[in-house]
């Protein structure tokens, strides 16, 4: 019997406005510092809510947006913000009492 395999995809599991933000809140506490993670955790997401549509909502090109928010991308803050907005999060900080 031959098995089957296929590419496991978090954006298969992201369902819901929950589910993203804790994601994204996740992705936010393990990035190594560089923004990385936090960007790919912005591009997984705007993939699982659609991408044409958050382009729509922020005022940049889908090209542009995709391009920010892949591993090369370097997407000014003010990109940053203005997809987290138009995804309906917030972007809030805690004190880190450890």
């Amino acid at each position: 019997m031959t098995e089957k395999f296929s590419r496991w995809d978090v954006v298969d599991y992201l369902k819901g406005d929950e589910h993203m933000a804790l994601y994204l809140d996740a992705c936010m506490v393990e990035d190594p510092g560089d923004g990385s993670l936090v960007r790919a955790g912005l591009g997984d997401i705007a993939r699982a809510k659609g991408i044409n549509q958050l382009a729509r909502d922020t005022g940049l090109a889908t090209e542009g947006l995709c391009q920010a928010l892949s591993a090369e991308g370097n997407p000014e803050f003010s990109t940053v913000m203005k997809v987290i907005k138009a995804l309906g999060f917030r972007l809030h900080a805690e004190a880190n009492n450890a």
